[in-house]
């Protein structure tokens, strides 16, 4: 099993800039698709960017062009650096983990999130 934590969520200014961190434990995160998701009260948790064990990565249409998503194997660790952002970024973000099967990435273990609240 993989642990998530997640950190690096405050308060921010429109325009301003966010670095989000996700550290895993229990295994290697080269192993799995790690994900990004955010989500509002009342409304559907949504994927906000991916990136598979070769380093490809995949963004919402909402974030492309200003957030990016990393890893560092040697920390075990992914990352969200969030800049040009905007009040609708607001959302408790999540980081996530999980195996892929055929062309897509079964996320199945979660943090327990970070806010994020822009203003």
């Amino acid at each position: 099993h993989v642990q998530l934590v997640e950190s690096g969520g405050g308060s921010v200014q429109v325009g301003g800039s966010l670095r989000l961190s996700c550290v895993a434990s229990g295994d290697t995160i080269g192993r799995y698709c790690m994900g990004w998701f955010r989500q509002i009260p009342d409304r559907e948790r949504e994927g906000v960017a991916g990136i598979e064990s070769d380093g490809s990565t995949s963004y919402a249409d909402s974030v492309k062009g200003r957030f990016t998503i990393s890893q560092d194997s040697a920390k075990n660790a992914v990352y969200l650096q969030m800049n040009k952002l905007k009040p609708e970024d607001t959302a408790m973000y999540y980081c996530a983990a999980g195996p892929k099967w055929g062309a897509d990435c079964e996320y199945n273990y979660w943090g327990h999130g970070t806010q994020v609240t822009v203003s």
